[in-house]
């Protein structure tokens, strides 16, 4: 069955074909034949209680320099689409609540995927706390004297804002680091959150797992493993993947957490695990896929589309 898909991400122009997780499931979407639309975040609107995007028909193709092709400017309302793609990467600031907010009002009529709601209820650092038992020790505070107070218990730990993403201000405070009053103050003139404070893993030298999950089922898993004098294992921050298996606490937590991301309507999902513990439940713009992919030989972005379709049938089935 053809459907029609808009993707709500960023500038198509700018992306890394051989990384870019949205550009393999508009690839996918093409090849089963379905129609492709692209707009940005910012030609998102709510017009006369109608949800509409000034967006172009797309078509993709893995020619590095020459992947994308854009039709004419059009106004759609989007909820003629069969399914939306939100996939714009973070911060998780205002802008991106909102963008939630207006796809609200069109699923599940139309398929937003992930489900608008649940995004919103799931910051990538907020969402993982409903799992504490498989979490390492965690703080989220803006209380100086709670940090201060964990650092004495911990020793060794990681700083980091709470709506953060690409590893920008992940900071390792060790025993005898004199930093972080000096952080902390920082911090409070960046942030008007909390902050993350967390027991320092060295496990992460080995890697930082990162395992997707398609509507709460693990499909496959890569290791991030940092440069050297750095304490971030994002690939945005220069760490290399590497191949990885899933091991027997893996898949413990993933079936700890599973039928809660199935329940949620969170179909593409990317959990962080380091050294046995969950750190964060990534459902805004996971990444993954294509390297997981070339290690493994899989194509992760026919088992989300899938998932999607499984999801659609089961939409269309009368009750009974």
């Amino acid at each position: 069955m053809s459907l029609a898909v808009a993707i709500q991400m960023d500038p198509i122009e700018t992306i890394n074909i051989d990384a870019d997780s949205s550009f393999v499931l508009a690839l996918e979407a093409q090849r089963r034949g379905h129609a492709l639309y692209h707009y940005l975040p910012q030609h998102l609107s709510l017009r006369g209680g109608r949800v509409v995007a000034r967006c172009r028909p797309l078509q993709v193709r893995r020619e590095k320099g020459n992947h994308y092709s854009f039709g004419s400017w059009e106004t759609i309302d989007l909820a003629t689409m069969d399914v939306v793609l939100m996939r714009q990467d973070p911060p998780f600031d205002m802008a991106y609540i909102t963008a939630t907010h207006l796809l609200e009002h069109i699923h599940p009529q139309t398929l937003v995927v992930n489900d608008p709601v649940r995004v919103r209820n799931a910051p990538e650092k907020l969402y993982v706390t409903h799992f504490p038992e498989l979490m390492p020790p965690t703080l989220i505070t803006a209380d100086r004297q709670e940090v201060l107070a964990f650092r004495a218990e911990h020793k060794d730990i990681i700083v980091k804002p709470l709506f953060g993403n690409g590893g920008a201000g992940v900071f390792h405070i060790g025993p005898e680091d004199e930093n972080l009053s000096a952080l902390l103050e920082l911090f409070t003139q960046l942030y008007r959150e909390p902050i993350i404070v967390q027991r320092y893993l060295p496990e992460v030298r080995q890697g930082d797992k990162r395992i997707i999950l398609v509507d709460g089922v693990p499909g496959g898993a890569i290791d991030r493993v940092p440069e050297k004098g750095e304490a971030r294992a994002n690939m945005h921050a220069g760490a290399k993947p590497q191949k990885a298996t899933l091991t027997e606490r893996d898949r413990e937590i993933c079936a700890a957490i599973g039928p809660a991301l199935r329940e949620a309507g969170l179909v593409f999902v990317g959990i962080d695990v380091i050294g046995g513990y969950l750190t964060e439940i990534n459902v805004t713009s996971p990444t993954g896929i294509q390297e997981i992919n070339r290690f493994d030989g899989v194509r992760l972005e026919a088992d989300i589309w899938d998932a999607i379709d499984r999801r659609l049938g089961e939409r269309a089935r009368p009750a009974v």
